[in-house]
């Protein structure tokens, strides 16, 4: 388990400052969502704490049990499967071991089309694959890019309850960036609200799960919204 602790972080391409020195502590097996119009730098921010990107400014640290060495995984709009291989084969090239690789397709329940190529599945299916694909290699940090942004309404809640429920199972720390503040609202135990590079907003969503929409619900949606649009 890996808490992930980010000190006067800033990130600049030239003369354009896309983060300006973020300060966030994020806690093992939490679940975190970062919100914020779009080219706000909540997708580089991810991008930071995956070590895809370098940092101008600032520190980046993990601690805990795995802390030299944490599995982190990233999950993104696109699933990203190679075409030329079958959805086990896929699964297993970041898996700890082929049993693993089973038990995580069989988690997302499409055991069924292990011998499918991805060009048979549609995008909901591929998505639960990567997500597969991502759950085998047992990452204590598991980042989300959008991943259900391309998906109908339908498959979409379907997939978040997919996500929930293999975290609670299995507690990796998790962070989703995403536009849609209602399902932010739904998955996270805290959003973040970025705009202009910069943290604006630290919403704790201290309510039971599984989640529906009432009252309380209602009242950080709106909060998070009036945040992001600056009313």
């Amino acid at each position: 388990m890996v808490n992930i602790e980010l000190k006067n972080v800033s990130k600049s391409y030239g003369d354009n400052e896309v983060l300006q020195n973020i300060e966030l502590s994020i806690e093992q097996g939490s679940f975190t969502a970062i919100v914020g119009r779009s080219g706000c730098g909540k997708s580089t921010l991810l991008r930071i704490i995956a070590k895809l990107t370098q940092i101008t400014r600032g520190e980046l640290h993990f601690s805990g049990k795995e802390a030299n060495d944490p599995k982190i995984r990233i999950m993104f709009q696109d699933d990203r499967l190679l075409p030329w291989k079958n959805i086990m084969k896929n699964i297993e090239l970041g898996a700890v071991n082929p049993s693993v690789a089973q038990e995580s397709l069989e988690k997302v329940g499409l055991i069924d089309k292990r011998y499918d190529w991805p060009d048979q599945l549609s995008g909901g299916q591929k998505q639960r694959i990567a997500l597969a694909r991502a759950l085998a290699s047992h990452p204590d940090i598991l980042l989300f890019d959008e991943p259900l942004g391309a998906l109908d309404a339908l498959t979409r809640i379907e997939m978040q309850n997919l996500i929930e429920e293999l975290w609670q199972q299995q507690k990796f720390t998790s962070l989703l960036v995403t536009h849609d503040v209602t399902e932010a609202v739904r998955l996270a135990d805290r959003v973040i609200v970025i705009d202009r590079g910069a943290i604006q907003l630290d919403e704790r969503i201290d309510l039971p799960r599984p989640r529906e929409r009432n009252d309380t619900f209602t009242f950080h949606e709106k909060k998070i919204l009036n945040q992001i649009l600056g009313v």
